[in-house]
Formats: C-alpha cells, sequence, structure tokens
C-alpha cells in the first residue's frame, strides 16, 4: 500500500513520548506520613519520593496532583486528571475490573489498634460492644464485610472524615477503644504514642501497586513496571522501604542522668564550636547546644531514620543551600546548624517577640517554616494570638487531623513532634544551663573543669 500522504504513515506519539516531550509527570497521590507531605527541607514520604525517582529516570518534572481519598483519586483517575496514582493503594480483584495496576512493589496488613490500659482483644469476639472506628478505605471496608461473614456482631463506623493517623490520635486520646490501619501507619506513629498496641492482624498481606487508567495505549505502564523490576533487583526498593518504616522506632529521650553524663563525656568535644558558632550568629551557645543534642544526642555519626545526619541533622538540600559541603563533619554541621536557625529566627514576622520568637524558630527547624505559618493562620482563625507560643502549641497537633490540615496552603505536617521538639529543647537547655551555672560556682574536679571551658561570657 503506497501513502500519498506522509502525514498518514506516521504513528501519533505515545504517552510515553508526549510526556517526554511535554517535560512533565503528573501524578495523583494523597497527603499522608506514609505517602506524601511537605517535611521541613521539602516534599518527602515513601511513595513521593519513589516517584521522584521515576520522574526523574524519564528525565521530566515531577506534578503532585493531591486528593483527599482513595475513591476520590480513582475517580479522578478514570477522568484521566494524572497519568496515574500512586498511593499506597492496595491491589484488589475489585479494582483491578476498573483499573490496570503494576506489579506490586509493596506489602502491608491491616492491623487491629488498642490503647494498652483498654484489656488486649485476642479474637474478633473481644470487641464485642466497644467502639471500632475506621477511615473510608474502601479495602478496609471489604475486609470487614468478609470477616463479618464469620462474626455476625462484628459493627464498626466509618468516620469520612479522620484519616488513618486521625483514628490513631482518638484511640490514645481514649475517645474510641480500637481503630484499624496498616501496619505501616501505626509504624510511622507508634512512636509518638507510647502506650498503642497492635492486637492482631486483620487481614492477609495486601499487595500495594501504582494504578492506571485502562487503554491501548500501555507505554507509560510498560515503562512504569520495567522501572519498579529495576528497583527491586538493584536493592533500591528496600532502602527506600527501609528508610521510611523499617527503621522507625521510639526516638531515644534519654533521662536525665544520662544528658548529665554525655555532658562530661561527649559535649567537650564540640563546647568551643557551639560557643563560636553561637557567637557569630548571635545566638546562646547553650542553646545551639541543646538543640544538637535534641537532634542526635552529640553523636557525630548520627543518621535519622529519614536519612539526615550529622550533629545538626542537616539535610543534603539544606547544606547546599547554606554553603556546607560536608554536612557529617562536626564543625560545619554547627555552623551550618547555627546559620540556619539564625535565619529563622530574622524570618518570623516582627509580632513574634522575646523568648515566644525562639520556640517559633525552633519548631520550624524541626517541622519547616511554612507549616509554621500554616498553624499560625489556624490559631488567628480560631480567635486567638497567633504570637504566642502557648497558643501555637495547642494549634501545632492540628496539622496533622485532615479537618485541619486540608484548610491549609502546605497540608499534613508532624505538628505535635515539633511541640515535644521544643519542650524537650527546653528541658535541655534548662539542665544544661544549670550545670553550667553550677560548675561555674562550685569549682569542679581539674579534668571536668578544664573540658567544660566554662568562662562567664558564656552564661
Amino acid at each position: 500500500m503506497v501513502c500519498f500522504f506522509l502525514s498518514a504513515c506516521i504513528e501519533p506519539p505515545t504517552l510515553l513520548e508526549r510526556i517526554k516531550k511535554n517535560g512533565e509527570l503528573k501524578v495523583l497521590t494523597r497527603n499522608s506520613p506514609g505517602i506524601y507531605y511537605e517535611g521541613p527541607f521539602g516534599p518527602t514520604g515513601f511513595e513521593y519520593d519513589l516517584l521522584k525517582r521515576f520522574s526523574n529516570s524519564l528525565g521530566v518534572a515531577l506534578t503532585v496532583i493531591i486528593e483527599p481519598n482513595a475513591e476520590e483519586l480513582l475517580t479522578k483517575l478514570s477522568l484521566h486528571n494524572g497519568h496515574f496514582a500512586a498511593a499506597k493503594l492496595t491491589i484488589t480483584p475489585q479494582r483491578q475490573q476498573h483499573y490496570l495496576f503494576t506489579q506490586p512493589y509493596h506489602e502491608i496488613v491491616s492491623q487491629l489498634v488498642y490503647h494498652s490500659a483498654t484489656r488486649k482483644p485476642k479474637q474478633l469476639k473481644d470487641i464485642n460492644n466497644q467502639t471500632l472506628e475506621i477511615s473510608d478505605d474502601n479495602s478496609l471496608v471489604d475486609d470487614l464485610k468478609i470477616l463479618k461473614k464469620n462474626w455476625k456482631t462484628l459493627d464498626w463506623t466509618i468516620n469520612h472524615e479522620a484519616s488513618p493517623e486521625d483514628l490513631i490520635v482518638r484511640v490514645n486520646e481514649r475517645l474510641i477503644d480500637f481503630t484499624i490501619v496498616s501496619s505501616d501507619e501505626i509504624k510511622l506513629n507508634r512512636h509518638f504514642y507510647p502506650e498503642l498496641r497492635v492486637a492482631f492482624d486483620m487481614s492477609k498481606v495486601k499487595q500495594i501497586g501504582w494504578a492506571f487508567a485502562k487503554s491501548e495505549d500501555t507505554s507509560l505502564y510498560d515503562k512504569a513496571n520495567q522501572f519498579l523490576a529495576q528497583q527491586k533487583k538493584s536493592g533500591q526498593m528496600q532502602h527506600l522501604i527501609d528508610q521510611h518504616f523499617g527503621h522507625i522506632q521510639s526516638f531515644d529521650y534519654v533521662g536525665t542522668r544520662v544528658y548529665k553524663q554525655h555532658i562530661i563525656t561527649r559535649l567537650p568535644s564540640y563546647q568551643p564550636w557551639f560557643e563560636k558558632a553561637g557567637k557569630d550568629n548571635n545566638i546562646e551557645w547553650i542553646l545551639l547546644a541543646a538543640m544538637a543534642y535534641q537532634e542526635s544526642h552529640w553523636n557525630k555519626d548520627a543518621i535519622s531514620p529519614t536519612g539526615v545526619r550529622g550533629l545538626m541533622m542537616l539535610t543534603r538540600n539544606t547544606a547546599k543551600d547554606i554553603g556546607i559541603n560536608n554536612r557529617v563533619e562536626p564543625h560545619q554541621s554547627i555552623f551550618g546548624g547555627a546559620y540556619y536557625f539564625a535565619k529563622l529566627l530574622t524570618r518570623l514576622p516582627e509580632k513574634v517577640t522575646g523568648i515566644d520568637r525562639v520556640f517559633f524558630a525552633l519548631a520550624s527547624y524541626n517541622l519547616g517554616y511554612w507549616h509554621v505559618r500554616d498553624a499560625m493562620t489556624l490559631t488567628q482563625k480560631s480567635g486567638h494570638d497567633e504570637s504566642k507560643w502557648s497558643n501555637l502549641k495547642k494549634t501545632l497537633p492540628l496539622l496533622r487531623k485532615k479537618k485541619w490540615h486540608k484548610q491549609t496552603r502546605y497540608g499534613y505536617a508532624r505538628g505535635d513532634e515539633a511541640v515535644k521538639y521544643v519542650e524537650n529543647i527546653r528541658s535541655y537547655y534548662d539542665i544544661l544551663k544549670w550545670e553550667v551555672s553550677r560548675s561555674w560556682q562550685k569549682e569542679l574536679p581539674q579534668k571536668t573543669t578544664k573540658a567544660l571551658k566554662i568562662t562567664p561570657s558564656a552564661l
């Protein structure tokens, strides 16, 4: 057959080719700690980091489109509002009837969560006549419907306004007796709520995959499968899973006795640098030392579960922005952290004054400046003075709750962690201040006096 017109002989570009030409990959996702959220130093989350790797492999920019829940996300996918959906979506027979799922890249299991003050249930009948509240995850509802066939008395309430994390908080506050969340969700949150326990699994292992609208053009879908296979084969996928979920443990808020011991054994190596960095940036060195202890326990080799490193836990991007070329080197970490903290102090609105300004800057160092501004806005809307820490510390935890963070510009954030962060630093500061004053007033043994290098100016 002879082509009379050249245009008639040219195949239209595939979806993958169009994405590469336009330079943008659009992905539907959700705002959640295990998926995507704005961290202190930019976007983060397991799904986001995986998606960023994929977009980088294509040589295009990544654009995430946030939807409130899985149901709305899949509806928008059907309308082609994004190229595909990535939000820790479980692969179920019902969903596979309507969507094309990639090979699984992660596994979870649904677990029953209760408060330690509640008697541990050993089987489903033990939760009869008690409150079981769940989120509006369709796959979770399907699990419960199957279980109800054998346990007729099993009953539950769907909270359409609450995220899984909201429900974890409700159990912690003993507003409800039980909830069911994924194993990832409880791992991410249990170190904040040590009184919570897992009773037993409520489902078999569930596989997670990316979802695509069904189409004859599978170019992007095929590329995604190739990418996921390569990530698994190379070990990069397991590394990412371990980074976000495998090393989550209770943060070691050490006792006063151990802290005092570290003042003698660990602080002397770094105190001169804290003093110099404090002087250079007009910040009390004791405060910088307290910050560093909260961040790393004065362990220069410390690494956070998310890969942040060094005494002051600077991310690679932050270190680069402030001109630090080796964030692990103690001297650079201390001076870089001090400089960054000084910038945050300067950046805050003028109405935030005095010690409140220090507390706001500390929260920003931990949570991110714009999340603190979101909390200030919510505080103002509630009719309270947004420039006072006593008010802000009540608002920051609301950034975890779907009802509130959906009203903000930057969305979900671990606001209660920032409150704990600030309060811990205040405690460390008070203890160190007292130790420094005590050692100045009462001469310590020669070795200790020399190590602490106490001077009137340091007070």
